[in-house]
């Protein structure tokens, strides 16, 4: 990790954002963190959001990037583990990912197409809805297309 540090991949420190997490009885008898949400009569392991952005600036920067997927983070209520962004040519285009304790926010970007696709999943006491406001800050598109899926849902 500390190499990985050194080389500005891995965040010296994880955000202060915390997550309430409830206990359960495991098979063995303990208790167990159960990081599973239950919204709506519907129990699942987290909301998974695909958000495109459609004539978006700024997709080029990957300080930028970085900075405005933490923001989105933080709103959202998610613990930042670390992030990582590469920077393509000769077009420009941005990859990187913002690891959180709760699962990720990962974009890819495409400025020649003015185009950005982000993919936001969270566990826990997190809404990675509130991370699209910040987004649209960031990236000023013109349109936002959002699909949302609940994965892991519990039958």
């Amino acid at each position: 990790m500390n190499a990985l540090a050194q080389l500005g991949m891995v965040s010296e420190l994880p955000s202060e954002n915390q997550t309430t997490i409830a206990s359960f009885p495991s098979y063995d008898g303990g208790d167990e963190k159960d990081y599973f949400v239950e919204k709506n009569g519907m129990k699942y392991a987290g909301m998974h959001l695909l958000v495109d952005l459609w004539g978006a600036t700024n997709l080029a920067d990957p300080a930028l990037i970085d900075t405005a997927l933490r923001a989105a983070a933080v709103k959202a209520g998610a613990t930042i583990l670390h992030s990582h962004f590469h920077h393509f040519t000769p077009n420009g285009g941005v990859s990187g990912v913002v690891v959180l304790a709760e699962s990720h926010i990962s974009i890819h970007t495409w400025p020649e197409r003015s185009f950005a696709a982000v993919d936001i999943f969270m566990c826990g006491a997190c809404d990675p809805h509130d991370a699209v406001p910040v987004l649209r800050a960031a990236f000023h598109p013109d349109r936002v297309d959002l699909d949302e899926q609940r994965r892991g849902r519990v039958a």
